[in-house]
């Protein structure tokens, strides 16, 4: 078998196993690394979510950066909704339907501002029409959420009043405030107005099945070189049955005639005998 697959054309057969078994590795890697970030999202949410409020200034400062194990701690700010500000994040998903979530800054007393996720309406009967938005309360209000980080930016083109995610950066840009760096998705507000956006679901703890993906591909890992080797072993079976069944002197399909006194076993010409010469009795010549 090893001499079969030191053949060129094993060699690739070899080389395209090895290739097919760094691809699966890899692709289990992947899986793997997606189901440890579901594991940590779970460890947070199950840490965060369901805790007492804290102050946002105790939570998070105007210089601060939002830490990942900080992501949905619950916090309560006081301020005023700046509602001329306010911006629709469009293509937001809502129970299996696209909508917009409503985006409004809220004035902090320092001078900063938090943008506040009020929650989710249905897309308008036309793409033409913008939604029809319950209004934020006015004055001082005191809002109670959870914090969350900015998502990134999608390269859309810029539309008057709405993003394409909640990208903190292009909504500074769009209302010149002085932003902190996270945003508020909203729980309750007082006081709580009439009517307000869907309020948005508790995140998803779900480890889905990444960990199956994983172990389903670093089980596939071998799968190309083990066939290469049963084929490569059988070829050599082939090879060696073929050998042994061939009779000595038989003539092979497909093989020129082998000329006489050149098979195996066979005398050759130089020692072939020549014929004896008869013996001449005496009464044979009499008889002649």
């Amino acid at each position: 078998m090893w001499q079969v697959l030191r053949r060129p054309r094993w060699l690739g057969y070899l080389a395209l196993a090895v290739l097919f078994a760094v691809i699966t590795a890899g692709l289990g890697t992947w899986q793997w690394s997606r189901h440890e970030g579901r594991v940590e999202n779970r460890a947070v949410v199950e840490a965060n979510y369901g805790q007492t409020p804290v102050p946002l200034d105790e939570a998070l400062g105007p210089g601060d950066d939002l830490a990942g194990a900080q992501r949905w701690t619950r916090v309560e700010a006081t301020g005023r909704y700046l509602t001329d500000q306010q911006h629709l994040v469009r293509n937001r998903p809502y129970e299996g339907v696209f909508g917009y979530e409503v985006l409004v800054p809220l004035a902090l007393p320092d001078g900063s501002a938090i943008a506040v996720d009020r929650g989710w309406v249905p897309n308008a009967p036309t793409a033409q029409q913008l939604p029809d938005v319950p209004e934020a309360p006015t004055g001082q209000v005191t809002v109670t959420g959870w914090l969350l980080p900015s998502e990134r930016d999608l390269g859309r083109p810029p539309v008057q009043g709405q993003l394409a995610s909640i990208d903190l950066g292009a909504l500074e840009d769009a209302t010149a405030l002085n932003l902190r760096p996270a945003y508020l998705v909203l729980d309750e507000e007082d006081p709580a107005p009439a009517t307000r956006p869907e309020p948005l679901g508790a995140p998803d703890t779900g480890l889905g099945s990444h960990l199956a993906y994983a172990l389903q591909w670093w089980l596939t890992v071998p799968v190309g070189l083990l066939l290469v080797l049963v084929m490569a072993r059988r070829e050599a079976q082939d090879e060696r049955e073929g050998s042994l069944e061939q009779v000595p002197g038989e003539q092979t399909p497909g093989e020129p005639p082998v000329p006489v006194g050149s098979r195996p076993g066979s005398p050759s010409p130089a020692r072939r005998r020549s014929p004896r010469r008869r013996k001449v009795r005496i009464w044979d010549e009499e008889d002649a």
